[in-house]
């Protein structure tokens, strides 16, 4: 897939959120079961689209117990086909945001994707992982409910896709306050290896630029 988007670290006002949930984590094994997605026009959600999805096999044990989603559930919803063509055509060309999808949730829909649709996503997007790590360095972990109890953000509902993104696109907002702050009185710095925007990263030595493209480069810099 050469024509993927770009990972960006930045806050823009127009965008769609949007959370997976999976039989698991493997995305060579696993289906998507869930998809949900939240329109975003200058800080405000305009529209929504959710719908669970029939994977065309039992959902593990696990799975349910992680996210509450059952067999009977997903019984009479739509085959993957329908739900994805749905969601991109929801999607269009915006800025998709939403927490670690860079390693996980793009994968799923990349994959079915080209696989199914026999389409590539080209949409640019944000990683609220990634831009955590940037904007709050004092948090030790930066999973979505780590961040969204640091705003005191309800996490009411987590693991069910549609609430991972109003949850999501609450700390977004907030992340981009920080960021926006944080442009204002910090230098742009730029990876020597790759060319992409380096975050300052706190270490056993003190603080420190990473790229932020890290873990696919491992550039680094001091202050």
């Amino acid at each position: 897939m050469k024509n993927k988007g770009k990972r960006l670290n930045q806050y823009v006002e127009d965008y769609v959120v949007f959370d997976l949930e999976t039989t698991g984590i493997r995305q060579d094994l696993d289906e998507i079961i869930e998809i949900s997605a939240l329109k975003v026009r200058g800080h405000q959600v305009t529209e929504e689209y959710s719908t669970l999805v029939n994977p065309g096999r039992r959902i593990p044990r696990g799975a349910t117990a992680v996210n509450g989603i059952t067999d009977e559930m997903v019984k009479d919803a739509p085959e993957i086909a329908d739900a994805l063509a749905d969601f991109l055509e929801f999607i269009g060309d915006d800025i998709l945001v939403g927490h670690n999808i860079h390693t996980f949730d793009l994968g799923f829909i990349r994959r079915d994707a080209l696989d199914i649709l026999g389409t590539e996503i080209k949409n640019d997007y944000i990683d609220t992982l990634y831009l955590s790590r940037q904007c709050l360095t004092e948090l030790s972990h930066h999973r979505l409910s780590d961040v969204a109890e640091h705003f005191h953000i309800s996490t009411k509902g987590a693991h069910r896709a549609l609430n991972d993104c109003v949850m999501n696109q609450k700390c977004y907002e907030e992340l981009g306050k920080v960021w926006q702050e944080r442009k204002k009185t910090e230098p742009e710095v730029y990876c020597p290896k790759c060319g992409a925007e380096m975050v300052k990263r706190r270490g056993q030595y003190g603080e420190f630029y990473g790229c932020s493209n890290f873990p696919n480069c491992r550039g680094t810099r001091k202050r």
